[in-house]
């Protein structure tokens, strides 16, 4: 079975949220970051960088979320996709875990950053319901995701972005979201 390493608040309730999303069974191994269990031996030999998530599954030792969901995709996704499909999923994921995530939680970013891409986000979300249109996709699991921690983490004035904001709502109405993500927001 596929073993997801996490931490409390940490990234790893991303990739679960996908897990949950694909119906994947999965462990989840929570580390007590505070103890340092992600600097023992036995997790440094998973992730040899120290850091969560990260996953087991098989011989596969795979760390970085947006790489386990891309890996997560590739494996066990509904649908075969092409190369340019797997490229576009790809730049959203990347998009998510880079621009998107330090654009708006890294504050000295967020004044210049934030309405760019939020303005931008937002007219894509004008014309359809998911980043790649009427299918729900990865790629809206880790930019859904960091979108999702704005009203969480941040509390920012979203309203500006309404199409943003219907967006975040929706998602956050899965229940995968709810099992993973939503679960921790009480």
């Amino acid at each position: 079975m596929l073993k997801l390493y996490g931490g409390a608040f940490s990234r790893a309730s991303i990739v679960q949220w996908y897990l949950e999303e694909l119906q994947v069974p999965y462990e989840f191994i929570l580390l007590d970051m505070k103890a340092g269990e992600h600097r023992q031996p036995e997790y440094l030999a998973i992730n040899p960088i120290g850091k969560v998530p990260a996953i087991v599954d098989g011989d596969l030792h795979l760390w970085e979320s947006g790489a386990i969901l891309l890996y997560l995709a590739e494996k066990y996704g509904k649908k075969q996709l092409s190369l340019e499909e797997r490229a576009i999923i790809a730049q959203w994921v990347l998009f998510g875990n880079s621009t998107l995530a330090t654009g708006i939680f890294v504050e000295a970013n967020r004044e210049k950053e934030m309405p760019r891409l939020l303005t931008t986000l937002n007219q894509i979300f004008e014309q359809q319901p998911f980043l790649e249109g009427d299918e729900f996709t990865v790629a809206d699991v880790a930019v859904g995701s960091i979108l999702a921690y704005i009203p969480i983490m941040l509390k920012l004035d979203l309203s500006p972005y309404p199409a943003v904001l219907n967006y975040i709502q929706q998602i956050s109405q899965r229940p995968a979201f709810q099992k993973s993500i939503g679960a921790g927001r009480s």
